[in-house]
């Protein structure tokens, strides 16, 4: 149908993503005009478009994969041995000269191979099928028998493909080949369930990323996570780091690439990590009818205390008892729905425990229903489910969640689900993470971009995210709280879209509060009755 539509609207994956992308947007038009909408993250999903796990179920799973293949195989040598001596011709001949695989919508595009290695012929000790079947075992044990590893380690593919050719004997250009020559093998076996053939196809995604790409990639084994080092749970991750390497195709083969996104802040730092030279760059300011949003920061409890959730001062006691007093202040006042965002799933578990130990949450609930995000959809579905017919009986609710989950990235609050957005703290992601740590070196390396101002940079435009959530649409109106001292300093706030920022700046919280210095709001319960032009 695709070919026949004027306007086509679907997932990122189905233009970014290349063992999708070569089925389904084949057909379009080197005249067409893509539009990147909510393309604020484009450069994370990029990177997951070529990143590939390996865990210990994905070696059990292939090698199950490999027997049913073997199976095959044999029954095919008894019964049609001509379909696999055709299948070998073809492949002598090469993988796009007269004898092109055959590409249905059932299977996957290869996931690197560029125009020019598509012209060889397929490597000779992979063209027969027990030959290529014997190989893919030997780069199941070679893989497994990375994941004993005590250490995390870490290594370019260079150094990793040297190293499958030492140990299990297989070169890079038989590597690149993988992916294809798995294509092929299951075509003429006929198997129809791909879902039971995941496993295999994963190691040979990864076999042909890590054979093809030399630089802006990383292989990071980890014996198992940090944050639950007591778990042993190792995998093996090909990370890729240049989210240009999966958009690169789309602009060398559409004529008009348009980005965009209503957090898009700041613009000009995502030529440089999609690494393109934008023909046209422009950033408008909302037209809004009337002040409809009020947003605040707030750097200290109604004791004077500070407030932040860093790693030093986000257990601290004070802070998390003025995080729930503001929460109780403003659920006393606040019509309708409450929503809260916290850094991360442990630290919201960790602040609601406090909270209902010291009897804070209890006093919140005399107010509203609270309903809490978790890492279960359907629990999370449910909750969202009862949130809204609590807002929609009059009764007000709140709903506390995570940045960067599922609710921060797909749900609307708009009209009375949603008045006030509290951010408790800079949602940065978790520093100590290797995969993390290689692509700010690679981005420091390769494109000068320091790793504090892209921490900065994915911090903020996640809060900006967040708090987006209440406003949908010109008829909305609402509070934004950014809860933490740091948003008063200039480098964090500057990163805020430039439609928050505006309202910022002529807030009446800081016309009326200007004795407390910058920003600094004190016992907004005092404040919110006599200043209802906030809310209005």
């Amino acid at each position: 149908m695709v070919q026949f539509s004027n306007v086509v609207v679907y997932s990122y994956q189905y233009m970014l993503d290349p063992k999708v992308a070569g089925i389904i947007s084949k057909e379009m038009q080197k005249e067409s005009v893509v539009v990147f909408d909510e393309a604020h993250n484009i450069d994370n999903v990029c990177i997951e478009a070529l990143s590939v796990s390996v865990r210990r179920q994905t070696i059990e799973g292939a090698r199950r994969n490999l027997s049913k293949m073997q199976h095959d195989i044999e029954r095919f040598k008894a019964t049609d041995a001509d379909r696999l001596r055709k299948e070998y011709n073809r492949l002598v001949e090469g993988l796009a000269q007269g004898g092109n695989l055959p590409i249905t919508d059932t299977w996957l595009q290869n996931p690197a191979l560029p125009d020019d290695i598509l012209k060889e012929a397929v490597p000779g000790n992979i063209r027969k099928a027990d030959h290529f079947v014997h190989v893919l075992r030997r780069l199941v044990n070679h893989l497994e028998g990375r994941l004993e590893t005590e250490n995390v380690e870490k290594e370019g593919p260079v150094s990793f493909v040297a190293t499958i050719s030492t140990q299990a004997g297989i070169d890079q250009k038989t590597l690149k080949f993988c992916y294809d020559r798995l294509h092929s093998l299951m075509m003429t076996l006929e198997i129809t369930d791909t879902d039971e053939f995941l496993h295999i196809q994963t190691i040979c995604d990864f076999a042909t990323l890590v054979g093809t790409y030399t630089r802006g990639f990383s292989v990071i084994i980890e014996p198992f996570d940090e944050r639950m080092p007591h778990i042993p749970d190792p995998v093996l991750q090909l990370c890729c780091h240049d989210a240009s390497l999966a958009i690169k195709p789309v602009f060398d083969r559409f004529q008009s690439v348009v980005i965009t996104s209503g957090t898009l802040s700041p613009i000009d730092l995502y030529p440089r990590l999609l690494n393109f030279h934008p023909v046209v760059s422009r950033s408008f300011t909302m037209s809004l009818t009337r002040d409809c949003i009020c947003p605040m920061v707030l750097t200290r409890g109604s004791d004077q205390l500070p407030v932040s959730t860093k790693y030093d001062m986000r257990s601290d006691l004070g802070v998390v008892r003025n995080y729930g007093r503001l929460l109780l202040e403003m659920v006393s006042v606040v019509p309708d729905g409450v929503v809260c965002f916290f850094v991360s799933y442990s630290y919201m578990d960790m602040i609601v425990n406090s909270w209902n130990e010291n009897g804070i949450l209890k006093e919140i609930m005399q107010h509203k229903l609270v309903f809490i995000e978790t890492q279960d959809v359907v629990e999370t579905t449910l909750a969202l489910d009862n949130y809204r017919k609590a807002c929609d009986c009059g009764r007000g609710a709140v709903f506390l969640s995570v940045a960067r989950g599922k609710v921060a990235e797909g749900i609307d609050f708009d009209r009375h689900y949603g008045r006030l957005v509290i951010m408790f703290g800079i949602p940065f992601q978790y520093t100590l993470s290797k995969i993390l740590l290689a692509r700010l070196e690679y981005l420091r390396d390769t494109f000068q971009i320091k790793e504090g101002d892209f921490l900065t940079f994915d911090a903020l435009r996640q809060a900006a995210q967040c708090v987006g959530r209440v406003i949908r649409s010109k008829a909305d109106y609402g509070m934004m709280i950014f809860a933490d001292k740091r948003y008063s300093r200039h480098d964090k706030r500057s990163k805020l879209p430039g439609w928050i920022l505006s309202h910022l700046l002529i807030s009446p919280a800081r016309k009326s509060l200007a004795n407390l210095g910058d920003f600094v709001i004190g016992d907004l319960s005092s404040y919110l009755p006599e200043h209802g032009t906030a809310l209005r």
